[in-house]
């Protein structure tokens, strides 16, 4: 079971959730969806508006459901999971059944997004935004050397989060 909070009343050290747990990026339908492992993302406030920032390199097909949908999802797993957030993040939707593979339910959200009931942390995001990195943005040239040797720039999205919902 999950509770509806509101993201600002959340006490989670967004740098260990992202950057160490990982999170899921997920979208599409709960009927036909596809997620993929991410560790590089932030929360806060733009716009005047709670936020999360993710970030899809253009080949991964879950960036095919986050374009295509209004809403996606980040969630966050207790460390029992984090086998199957390896196996998300290596394997694709295209040959693959990453859901089915890892045993996950899958749960509908705010706008039909899904998630799954597996989760520990659940923040449904409306897009707001998105652009690709342009490398001529780049003031350290040596994060183009060391990130993107094939020059496969993550497109940046920012979701105004619609629903925040944590395990009870």
């Amino acid at each position: 079971m999950f509770k509806k909070i509101d993201p600002k009343t959340l006490d989670k050290n967004v740098f260990s959730m992202v950057g160490d747990q990982w999170m899921l990026i997920t979208a599409g339908t709960p009927e036909r969806c596809n997620t993929m492992t991410a560790s590089w993302g932030g929360l806060g406030i733009l716009w005047n508006k709670c936020v999360a920032t993710c970030y899809i390199r253009p080949q991964r097909y879950t960036k095919e459901f986050v374009d295509r949908e209004e809403y996606f999802t980040l969630a966050f797993f207790g460390e029992e999971h984090r086998k199957a957030l390896a196996l998300c993040g290596s394997k694709s939707g295209r040959e693959v059944d990453k859901v089915a593979e890892c045993g996950f339910t899958v749960a509908a959200g705010e706008g039909n997004a899904p998630y799954f009931e597996q989760a520990e942390l659940v923040l449904v995001c409306r897009k707001l935004f998105h652009q690709a990195m342009d490398e001529s943005c780049f003031l350290d040239k040596s994060l183009i050397e060391k990130n993107y040797p094939g020059g496969d720039f993550h497109v940046t999205y920012i979701g105004e989060i619609v629903e925040c919902l944590v395990r009870e």
